[in-house]
């Protein structure tokens, strides 16, 4: 399998159905944390919804429509990044993140996505890379900014999480911005 550095002893690396039970594990030590802004918390609460999540992202794997990774640092599953969706035929996919709280503050979020983000725009065509968050989530608002994303907009009380309605604002970039916006190798 492969495993691409993230610097730090941080590493990113696909995350698959015979992970579910440290992917379990991972979840658990951020349940409260990971679930103040995002829905993975109560999706994934047992050996079994966590082993049915990943078969989801090995199906939209096989029939590219979706990937999911994860990131270990110091060998310890801390979170990941993932493509919700992706659509390679209109070169569209939306990404995001999760981190436990023993990840955050690292940049790890920034690191990782930017390598899905370059994999792609660079080997599948991909055009516009979504980002969509929780308004009152400032951590993943500033891996947005970071990534250079721009902000289209708020799609109000758009999600129902934890008995409420969240407003959710959509960031993107596109092909062109991206790849003037890197580093020239």
């Amino acid at each position: 399998m492969f495993s691409i550095s993230l610097g730090d002893n941080a590493v990113l690396r696909p995350l698959e159905p015979w992970q579910a039970v440290e992917f379990l594990a991972n979840l658990d030590r951020g349940r409260e944390f990971i679930g103040v802004h995002s829905g993975l918390a109560e999706a994934v609460t047992d050996l079994t919804s966590s082993r049915e999540f990943l078969l989801r992202y090995a199906e939209k794997a096989a029939t590219d429509t979706g990937r999911i990774y994860g990131t270990w640092l110091a060998g310890t599953l801390v979170g990941g990044v993932l493509f919700r969706t992706m659509d390679v035929g209109q070169g569209t996919a939306e990404a995001g993140c999760w981190l436990e709280p023993a990840g955050t503050g690292r940049g790890l979020a920034t690191r990782a996505a930017r390598v899905i983000i370059d994999w792609a725009v660079e080997e599948r065509g991909i055009h516009r890379v979504e980002w969509r968050v929780a308004a009152a989530n400032q951590a993943s608002i500033s891996v947005a900014r970071r990534l250079g994303m721009t902000k289209e907009g708020t799609l109000r009380e758009y999600f129902r999480h934890g008995g409420k309605r969240l407003d959710i604002e959509v960031w993107s970039v596109l092909a062109p911005r991206w790849l003037a916006g890197r580093p020239a190798s």
